[in-house]
């Protein structure tokens, strides 16, 4: 795997969001995260759940996650029971018995896929072994066109704290474009509904880069998003990771990558930065910007990316428990076989070493805009400042960061490619691997 940017959106993964990387845990580490689970915890460590829900009207062009669509009442059902199942299997886990959970994101898929009917099925399911009733956050994840105003109060009911609506765009046009299941219309119908209803934070989702995507068109966006005044908006930058459809018709076809180049999508968030900025919001990582930096925490992230446990349910979910990494099967039939038959579905896993879990936590926080090392040398035992003393020393030359006393502070052309800057950090085994 090479994170180093050509200029050009090509096939390949560039987001990070562990280590080492995931084509590096194996079923020959399973036993790890079954003895994790097993042994006493530290319960001064926050507990957290993360769901995948993996049903969409549709499969976007740029998707890379395992979703299916189309699926039945009955078929939603099946599997809400088998997510009900797993959390019961894993309740009674020495690690886990006991434990609250301090927060818990449903992702997908669309979790708001489900009606209002099954998500309160699935809350009394899920409650029947774990509650959320106390957590510091609970985010949902929602399609603008699968909700109503019912749907939405649902949410609040069962406890959702944080609404992460999926915008991606304004533009009829690029949404149809890049496969999409909702327009603009619905877009306004949904904000309006979450507004109504009223949630303490809510995320607005938009792109840069997607197919079709104009100057004016994105300031276009970001202006529109500014005028929704959301808690907090999240712009990623468009990747192509290996199995995406673009991705697919890419290699097989011989098509020439349709996204906006790096140095465009850069700049368009760059652009937006200033923007929101300048309406009184405040650059919390290098794709999201808050309101109200004291209280409109992603407490979800804080925690994934200072390697609390995270315990996770759901086909293809992703979890970290007590010092190591695992993730479910990634095939839905199988995943409910294994579950419907009494056993965790978890198919792979990989225990790093402490110098693994330093590296990660440390790259990790720098997707946040910057790194205070004295928690991280305190943890490990190791100042990150020496430990990583080359790559600090090569990239404040080249103008993506400083070091200012304890704190690693990225400048805005760091933050703009910070994923492209993290495997300096890896161990050299891992720099040249595929990350997925």
């Amino acid at each position: 795997m090479s994170l180093e940017i050509t200029d050009t959106t090509e096939v390949g993964s560039y987001f990070v969001s562990n280590y080492p990387p995931f084509s590096q845990w194996d079923r020959m580490s399973v036993p790890e995260i079954d003895a994790a689970l097993d042994a006493e915890p530290d319960s001064s460590i926050p507990l957290g759940l993360y769901l995948h829900i993996p049903f969409c009207r549709k499969r976007c062009k740029f998707c890379y996650f395992r979703v299916y669509t189309n699926q039945n009442a009955s078929a939603i059902e099946r599997y809400v029971n088998a997510l009900a199942a797993e959390i019961d299997l894993v309740s009674h886990k020495r690690g886990v018995q006991g434990r609250e959970l301090k927060f818990v994101y449903f992702g997908g898929g669309t979790p708001s896929y489900l009606s209002a009917k099954q998500l309160r099925f699935l809350r009394d399911s899920l409650h029947r072994s774990v509650s959320w009733d106390h957590a510091d956050e609970v985010t949902f994840e929602c399609e603008p066109g699968t909700l109503s105003l019912e749907k939405v109060q649902t949410l609040k009911d069962i406890g959702v704290t944080r609404v992460s609506l999926g915008v991606e765009n304004f533009s009829d046009a690029i949404l149809e474009e890049n496969g999409r299941a909702h327009l603009s219309p619905e877009i306004e119908k949904a904000y309006g509904w979450l507004q109504q209803v009223g949630f303490p934070q809510i995320n607005v989702d938009l792109i840069a880069g997607m197919i079709g995507e104009t100057d004016d068109n994105w300031r276009n966006c970001v202006e529109r998003v500014k005028a929704m005044a959301p808690d907090n908006i999240t712009m990623y930058q468009m990747e192509l990771p290996f199995n995406t459809l673009i991705s697919k018709d890419m290699r097989e076809h011989g098509v020439e990558s349709p996204v906006a180049n790096w140095a465009t999508k850069r700049r368009w968030v760059s652009e937006a930065i200033d923007t929101l900025a300048a309406a009184g919001y405040h650059v919390s990582s290098g794709n999201e910007m808050v309101r109200d930096p004291v209280r409109d925490r992603f407490i979800y992230r804080d925690n994934l990316f200072r390697g609390n446990d995270i315990i996770c349910a759901g086909v293809s979910s992703f979890g970290h428990f007590q010092g190591v990494h695992y993730q479910n099967v990634d095939g839905i039939d199988e995943y409910l076989s294994i579950v419907e038959g009494g056993a965790l579905p978890i198919n792979r896993a990989l225990r790093p070493t402490e110098h693994q879990r330093l590296i990660r936590e440390f790259v990790l926080q720098m997707k946040e805009g910057g790194v205070a090392t004295a928690p991280l040398h305190e943890k490990f035992g190791i100042d990150p400042k020496v430990e990583f003393a080359d790559a600090l020393a090569n990239q404040q030359a080249k103008g993506y960061l400083e070091v200012q006393g304890d704190d690693v502070v990225l400048t805005r052309r760091g933050l703009l490619q910070v994923d492209s800057l993290l495997t300096e950090y890896f161990e050299p085994q891992h720099r040249a691997v595929r990350y997925t």
